[in-house]
């Protein structure tokens, strides 16, 4: 059996080698290593793909997001409502513009934003929402949607989760998500489900406007080289990263459905355990497992992983420590918030491996350890 691992860049990119290496030599022989032919084919690609009218790519997602309020004029002392279960970077950067997160609860089945916690925390200082589509999973975004419409509020989605999920509005059409919210963002950090070979993100919108201003922020405020019309930063995806995403890109929907493939078999493999709550799948979306992500009932969550580590079998903790009570936002009252739910949640969930490369006899053996540790 090889190797178990979270994530296993490597088998995927052999499996790919000679369609990526001929990419990356082709930008080494053109000299071109910052935009370019190369960067706009990607971005005109992935724009296509996602169905929206404009991408705009960057240095990461975590950049994203920060242009993202940028862009729609987010000002010290506005309030942006966001869930405290998420990686660091959705609410970093809002305290980065010294913009307030509001941290509210999620689903405890999708492990996303709560529509009904949104609305109770909409204030006269309330710009925007930030949902994020958690572990591959939507936030219910037909509610979000007109939650932003009746308050007047942005709605930034954090997609660097799950692009290529595919959400289904009660009227049976079908969008992208990132595609849904005045700004979609996503990260093409190496472990993502479009996973470059280094940093990357990038953003997307159907208004021209705000493309252009996106766009601006992101290559230093300016419109034309050398006259900057707006305070912008330096993010840009470069060449070579952007010519392995193009190839990569054409697998991504077979390198959803094999993740898909993996959950299916976690899922039947776990069927029944009352000690484990499986992934819920939720009917107006398609799960693209970022995470495979289970809740543990009456277990103890850190010896198991303890356990795992001991058997060669890694597993991981996303998160440990919701936002509200990391040091870095006690100036913004992060530990006012009464978050049970998000509370309750990173007390119990674990994460297994799950990739375009695992193989059944790995899989089994995942599932005997976890199973011989809960069931001891």
């Amino acid at each position: 059996m090889r190797p178990l691992q979270m994530v296993d860049t490597k088998t995927q990119y052999l499996k790919i080698k000679p369609e990526v290496d001929a990419a990356v030599l082709a930008v080494m022989e053109s000299a071109m290593f910052i935009g370019g032919k190369v960067v706009n084919e990607f971005a005109e690609n992935l724009a296509k793909y996602h169905n929206s009218k404009y991408c705009i790519p960057c240095a990461n997602g975590t950049d994203a997001l920060q242009i993202a309020m940028m862009a729609l004029g987010l000002q010290p002392g506005d309030e942006v409502i966001t869930p405290s279960f998420t990686y660091i970077a959705t609410v970093e950067v809002a305290a980065l513009l010294n913009i307030k997160p509001i941290f509210v609860e999620v689903n405890p089945k999708t492990f996303c934003i709560d529509p009904e916690a949104i609305e109770k925390a909409i204030t006269p200082k309330t710009k925007a929402i930030i949902p994020v589509h958690l572990y591959g999973h939507a936030a219910n975004m037909e509610k979000i949607m007109t939650l932003a419409a009746k308050h007047g509020l942005f709605v930034i989605e954090d997609n660097a989760q799950a692009i290529g999920c595919d959400y289904t509005f009660s009227d049976g059409s079908v969008k992208k998500t990132g595609s849904i919210g005045h700004i979609g963002c996503t990260s093409f950090y190496p472990s993502k489900n479009l996973g470059a070979f280094g940093d990357g993100g990038a953003m997307f919108t159907d208004d021209e406007e705000l493309a252009a201003k996106l766009s601006m922020i992101a290559s230093h405020g300016q419109s034309k080289r050398y006259y900057h019309d707006v305070v912008g930063c330096n993010s840009r995806l470069d060449a070579i990263q952007a010519a392995i995403l193009n190839i990569k890109l054409t697998h991504l929907d077979d390198y959803i459905a094999a993740r898909r493939q993996a959950a299916d078999f976690y899922d039947q493999a776990f069927a029944n355990n009352e000690k484990i709550n499986t992934p819920f799948r939720d009917g107006n979306n398609k799960h693209v497992f970022h995470q495979y992500t289970l809740i543990l009932n009456d277990v103890d969550r850190n010896a198991l992983n303890q356990y795992l580590a001991e058997q060669g079998v890694p597993s991981m903790i996303y998160y440990p420590v919701p936002a509200h009570r990391q040091k870095m936002f006690d100036a913004f009252g992060g530990s006012e918030f009464n978050l049970p739910v998000t509370d309750w949640l990173t007390e119990r969930v674990i994460s297994l491996p799950i990739h375009t490369e695992l193989d059944e006899e790995q899989q089994s053996f995942i599932v005997s350890k976890v199973l011989e540790f809960i069931n001891k």
